[in-house]
């Protein structure tokens, strides 16, 4: 697919730490959720170029020790591969089980309840087979599961492992930390022809994060790096010091295309504003294409490329179960929601307020700083983007909001008697309140707006930020916008969270119930 004009990003969003394998003529796709739930998204395609979620490796307590997890923690890095009918995802619970590895017949699941590979720490674990079918492991050294100080980063790490028990067969040895940029992490392992190629990122995943590689005739090396041997330069792909509109790209896993060429699929990150300084959506999957030269891995920069028109998710509730989509934070969404009226929805009954199905959320006294706040979400796919949603607080207090993390997230929100929309950013709070005016109740509900919209361009000072987050109640002439909140805060470069914006419904007290969720986005 040389002369394909891929779509980036591939993924668009919180979907970070992209790896990929192909079965036959399918395409299997995973990546990362630190403490959200349902865990480890799982991605089908047949062209490389159109996916659609499957399902999702950890869907049930005990998968991941998830409950507590602090930020950053839970869900690090998975590699996918499949061999002799198998599926097998190996990942990093950071904070938690420790390294773990899945396995499925079906990669929609159910998948095993993982097995804890014993007594290694480390994360982003990769996973191979030599000729014999012994199982490498390689790894990068940072212990973010033993508790104990994680120290130094010990560099690109390997051992062989019994998959059935977790029990490693070898101790890790080191195999090659990279060219001596920062932070060597997300290892991949590949044999073609008579070598075994170590593809890795460097650089820490900030603006200088980029892909290198060496390789070596056996998949425990030696290896070595390309100039010594007449190869290319490493990094072969990094965006640093360019004005590329997707910077941070690295952590990637190679593939072969449809059409026998070849592609890597990674993270990336789109910053916006005049010095391209945040970047809203956080960490994505993108796309570019790659080829062998003279025995050595090459690639292509990754070029922006928006799929064409509008993004649209909608929810009226009224199936049997959530979709795919929503998510929860160190809890399942299935703990937190109800659905009502959906029987009735699909007997194709209606009413003046719109579709029957509801979802019902009971707070806990818990606002969006809590630990395991009631919450269900969805990524925000777009810079561009308009939410609504009805809501029917009764006599309990929810709303609608965007998260990055329990420090920083807006929201909107209505009961007792009164609508406020508030900004919280590093403990610091401000508030826009108004009595929930009749004419905004339609049957008891009232329609809540999250909008991001762009900065004002006017000036070079309101240029420099991403976007800005609009607050609003009401629809048509009876809307009133609350509060236009700089957005920069709710990004990467700010929260520092390794996520990204998710939107969310939620409940502080009582029972609160949503109707019509409506997201749109554009680019």
């Amino acid at each position: 697919m040389s002369d394909l004009s891929w779509p980036n990003p591939l993924i668009a969003g919180f979907y970070p730490d992209p790896s990929v394998v192909k079965v036959g003529a399918d395409y299997y796709l995973a990546n990362s959720t630190f403490e959200y739930l349902p865990g480890i998204p799982v991605f089908h395609s047949t062209d490389l170029l159109d996916w659609t979620q499957i399902g999702h490796v950890v869907e049930r307590p005990g998968q991941l020790a998830s409950a507590h997890v602090p930020t950053l923690g839970g869900a690090w890095a998975p590699t996918i591969r499949h061999r002799d009918g198998v599926f097998y995802v190996v990942v990093t619970d950071a904070m938690g089980r420790g390294m773990l590895i899945f396995t499925a017949t079906d990669p929609a699941g159910p998948w095993s309840d993982g097995t804890v590979i014993q007594g290694v720490h480390g994360i982003d674990t990769d996973l191979a087979w030599d000729e014999d079918g012994l199982a490498y492991i390689t790894y990068s050294g940072l212990d973010v599961t033993s508790g104990e100080d994680p120290g130094e980063h010990k560099g690109i790490l390997q051992f062989t492992v019994d998959l059935d028990t977790g029990i490693p067969l070898s101790d890790p040895v080191s195999v090659w930390s990279g060219t001596g940029l920062k932070f060597p992490e997300a290892p991949h392992l590949y044999q073609r022809g008579g070598y075994w190629y170590l593809l890795i990122a460097e650089g820490g995943t900030e603006r200088g994060h980029g892909i290198s590689v060496a390789r070596g005739e056996h998949p425990c090396g030696p290896f070595t790096e390309g100039p010594e041997v007449g190869g290319p330069a490493n990094p072969i792909l990094s965006a640093r010091s360019t004005n590329r509109p997707i910077q941070n790209t690295g952590h990637g896993d190679l593939v072969e295309t449809p059409d026998g060429g070849w592609a890597i699929v990674m993270l990336g990150m789109r910053p916006t504003g005049m010095t391209q300084a945040f970047s809203a959506l956080g960490r994505e999957t993108f796309i570019t294409s790659a080829r062998w030269e003279d025995g050595w891995l090459a690639a292509d920069p990754v070029l922006l490329n928006p799929r064409p028109g509008e993004t649209v998710f909608t929810d009226d509730f009224s199936g049997p179960e959530l979709a795919p989509e929503w998510i929860g934070v160190r809890r399942y969404p299935a703990e937190l929601a109800t659905l009502a009226g959906g029987a009735a929805a699909r007997a194709g009954e209606s009413s003046a307020a719109g579709p029957v199905g509801r979802l019902v959320l009971t707070g806990e006294g818990g606002t969006l700083d809590a630990e395991q706040p009631v919450l269900v979400g969805v990524r925000q796919r777009n810079p561009w983007s308009s939410t609504t949603v009805r809501v029917a607080p009764g006599t309990g207090l929810g709303g609608l909001g965007v998260r990055y993390d329990e420090h920083h997230h807006y929201e909107i929100e209505v009961g007792n008697g009164v609508v406020t929309a508030r900004a919280c950013v590093a403990g610091i709070r401000q508030e826009w309140t108004v009595p929930l005016a009749p004419e905004h109740l339609v049957d008891g509900a009232v329609t809540l707006g999250l909008d991001t919209v762009p900065p004002d361009a006017s000036s070079i000072l309101a240029g420099l930020t991403s976007d800005f987050v609009v607050l609003s109640v009401g629809t048509g002439a009876d809307r009133v916008e609350l509060a236009r909140v700089d957005g920069r805060y709710l990004s990467q470069e700010t929260a520092a969270s390794f996520t990204g914006r998710v939107l969310c419904l939620y409940a502080v007290t009582g029972e609160v119930s949503f109707a019509a969720f409506r997201y749109t986005g554009t680019d």
